[in-house]
C-alpha cells in the first residue's frame, strides 16, 4: 500500500499551525483538508479527550453555522489528539482559513453556557466534555496563530 501524504509530513519537525494537509475533488469540486495543529507531536502532552470533545462541540457549532457554513464540509479530530481535521470545498490556501479559524477559537473563548449538543439525545458520550480545558487550548493555539506556521516543514 502506498503511504498516505499525513504520514510522510515529519512529525518531528512539526510546530502548531494552520496547514494544508491534501486536496480532492479536482477542477470540478475541489476540497481543501486543513491541519489545525494544536499541539507539537511527540513532543507536547496530547489535548485531553474531554477538552477535545469540547472543542470538536464547539468549533463543529460555529463553523457550521458560521459566515462560511456553506464551505464547511467536515471538522473533527485527529486520532493522535495533537489538533483537528477542517475539511471545506475550494482550492484554498492556509492563509485563506486563517481568518476563519482565528474566529472559531475567539467563539470558543466567548461562549458560556452548555456546549452545544450535549444531551444523551444528541451525542454519543455527552458527559465527556471539559469547557475549561477546551478554553486552554484554544487560547494556547490562537496565541500561536498570531505567528502562524503555514507551511509543512521540508
Amino acid at each position: 500500500m502506498e503511504k498516505i501524504a499525513s504520514f510522510r509530513v515529519d512529525h518531528t519537525r512539526l510546530l502548531p499551525g494552520l496547514y494544508v494537509s491534501r486536496r480532492d475533488g479536482g477542477e470540478e469540486r475541489p476540497v481543501t483538508t486543513f491541519d489545525l495543529r494544536f499541539t507539537r507531536p511527540n513532543l507536547e502532552p496530547v489535548m485531553d479527550t474531554p477538552a477535545v470533545h469540547t472543542l470538536e462541540h464547539l468549533g463543529a457549532t460555529y463553523l457550521r453555522s458560521g459566515p462560511e457554513k456553506d464551505r464547511i464540509i467536515y471538522f473533527g479530530p485527529m486520532g493522535c489528539r495533537t489538533g483537528f481535521y477542517l475539511v471545506m470545498f475550494g482550492r484554498l490556501e492556509a492563509e485563506d482559513a486563517l481568518p476563519l479559524v482565528r474566529d472559531m477559537l475567539r467563539f470558543i473563548l466567548d461562549f458560556s453556557g452548555p456546549v452545544p449538543g450535549a444531551s444523551p439525545e444528541e451525542c454519543g458520550n455527552y458527559q465527556d466534555q471539559n469547557p475549561d480545558m477546551a478554553k486552554y487550548y484554544a487560547r494556547r493555539y490562537l496565541a500561536a496563530l498570531e505567528t502562524p506556521q503555514l507551511r509543512y516543514p521540508e
